[in-house]
């Protein structure tokens, strides 16, 4: 009879046991791994990229002076964050000879508030609200490194900006107007280089 009563409280012992178990792993933490990796892989950052050259590439000379420096190369955009109002695209060559430029900067073209569902613009085509570029027109205007000069090679950056809102700017401004009305309201920000040399 003792004996049964062993069993029986043996038996007992081991059911709470696993009752106790099955609960913990019921109401423990979650295994947030596969929450993680999903997130991860939602997140996408602000990209620019162009199908006419990679970066840190050499823009092809149609685009340039020795082409036709008022076509402007297709650009892409992605990864576009939430919450964003309106895009901006600066693209200036910060490798001017101070000889002719004592900022050693030329400011190549200025778009403003561009709709924030662009996703690129396409060849010989504007976007948005233009700025003045370096010639005083309204435009893209391609590279043109002076042969005279060193670096022989200039860099041309294409940044683009996401921003929280819309820039109460009109058409004609120029480059340092649009970046200081954009100081405070940059959500993300990319950059693409290209690179050209006349010689």
């Amino acid at each position: 009879m003792k004996s049964a009563y062993a069993f029986f409280g043996i038996l007992l012992v081991l059911i709470i046991i696993g009752a106790a178990y099955s609960f913990s792993r019921k109401t423990g933490a979650p295994d947030t791994s596969d929450i993680i990796n999903t997130t991860e892989s939602m997140a996408t950052a602000l990209s620019i990229t162009s199908s006419a050259f990679e970066n840190d590439g050499r823009i092809p000379s149609k685009f340039t002076c020795d082409g036709d420096k008022s076509l402007s190369p297709q650009l892409s955009f992605s990864g576009v964050p939430s919450g964003t109002k309106s895009l901006t695209l600066v693209m200036d060559d910060p490798d001017v000879p101070k000889q002719l430029r004592p900022d050693g900067v030329f400011d190549h073209w200025t778009l403003f508030n561009i709709p924030p569902e662009t996703t690129g613009i396409p060849e010989g085509i504007s976007a948005g609200t233009s700025g003045v570029n370096g010639a005083g027109k309204n435009a893209y205007t391609g590279p043109c490194p002076p042969t005279q000069y060193e670096p022989s090679e200039h860099r041309y950056i294409f940044a683009l900006y996401a921003l929280d809102t819309m820039l109460s700017l009109p058409e004609g401004v120029t480059k340092q107007e649009v970046l200081q009305a954009i100081d405070g309201h940059i959500l993300a920000e990319a950059r693409l280089i290209g690179r050209y040399s006349r010689k």
